[in-house]
């Protein structure tokens, strides 16, 4: 096969790679920031804390990744930010927002701390937000209508529920205490949100574009894909039968397995991702444009890959020693400023 073949096969990888990333590490700190308003104030302190080292890093793959489809698909590139031109303003102006409330927080002075608290939630929400109508509006090519667009309103209500949970399970594993039983509470609330809407929105995909409906429901491929549905709905399961159990181990001294709901939720997360990337290839543009066409010429992606090389594992590298280095349960939030 030629390197123009392959070559967009390989950036639509790293590109799904970068983006897999950002979902389930951005997304837990996002989701923390949405369940800021529940805590008290020693609380918040010490949520913020647990992402205190690590955000700046979690976002690193959010740029990666735009740089990735700026770089190899320029015309895919031109086509979904002339598409999603408003709600990429708003997603980038929530995590601004965030960034400022993050960093101000710790300054302000004691009657401006709710100010800056309800800066950061609002920041959080409002990026949470407009990743999921982003995500509806692309799967279903950018089309006109109620129907699509009350499609692209419930991809943000449960990328919202996703996140929150993402968040809470977080908790669950840096944490300890009161906080920690109330991230258990806050993780079984979430739970019934995040799974009805990645059951809803799972039904509604097929419903939303004729093309990935094709995708699935084709024998012998709807039997060989049965298994990505099911996995999802025995981990969501799975997690609804263990909370409960390993909260009360929690409230009497047993913190051995609180890693396992977010390991869970992570799981969830790459069963879905799967599903979505199956759904999407090979398009990049769902009815629109294949990897091939929005691809950069071979010899550019030859010079882009070069970098990719370098770059790529420079960014694991550091994310990988962030997240050793600040392994176990969080401490107080004055200690990372």
């Amino acid at each position: 096969m030629s390197a123009s073949y392959c070559l967009p096969i390989v950036f639509a990888g790293l590109l799904t790679l970068a983006m897999l990333i950002y979902v389930i590490l951005d997304g837990y700190d996002l989701g923390i920031g949405m369940l800021l308003p529940k805590a008290a104030r020693p609380d918040k302190n010490r949520m913020i804390a647990c992402i205190g080292p690590f955000w700046d890093a979690n976002e690193t793959w959010l740029v990666l990744g735009i740089g990735l489809l700026l770089a190899a698909f320029p015309a895919a590139n031109e086509a979904v930010s002339a598409e999603l031109y408003l709600p990429l303003a708003l997603m980038l102006g929530g995590l601004i927002v965030r960034g400022v409330a993050f960093d101000f927080r710790v300054k302000a002075h004691d009657p401006h701390q709710p100010w800056w608290d309800a800066a950061f939630f609002a920041g959080s929400l409002l990026a949470s937000a407009m990743q999921g109508l982003m995500l509806g509006r692309y799967l279903t090519g950018f089309a006109a209508g109620v129907e699509a667009w009350a499609f692209a309103c419930l991809s943000a209500v449960g990328l919202c529920c996703a996140y929150v949970l993402l968040g809470a399970s977080w908790l669950i594993l840096k944490t300890g205490g009161s906080l920690q039983a109330r991230a258990y509470a806050w993780a079984r609330s979430a739970l019934f949100g995040a799974a009805g809407s990645v059951a809803l929105v799972s039904i509604a995909t097929p419903l939303a574009s004729p093309a990935i409906c094709a995708k699935w429901f084709a024998l012998p491929r709807t039997l060989m894909l049965l298994p990505l549905p099911l996995g999802t709905a025995f981990l969501f399961g799975l997690l609804c039968w263990l909370l409960p159990r390993l909260a009360a181990r929690q409230a009497r001294g047993d913190d051995r397995y609180c890693w396992l709901p977010f390991a869970l939720c992570v799981g969830i997360v790459l069963l879905s991702f799967w599903g979505l990337a199956y759904s999407v290839f090979p398009d990049i543009v769902i009815g629109r444009m294949s990897i091939w066409q929005a691809a950069s010429d071979a010899e550019a992606l030859w010079a882009i890959l070069a970098v990719a090389i370098v770059v790529l594992p420079l960014v694991l590298a550091y994310t990988g020693f962030v997240y050793h280095l600040f392994r176990g349960k969080a401490a107080d939030e004055l200690s990372y400023h």
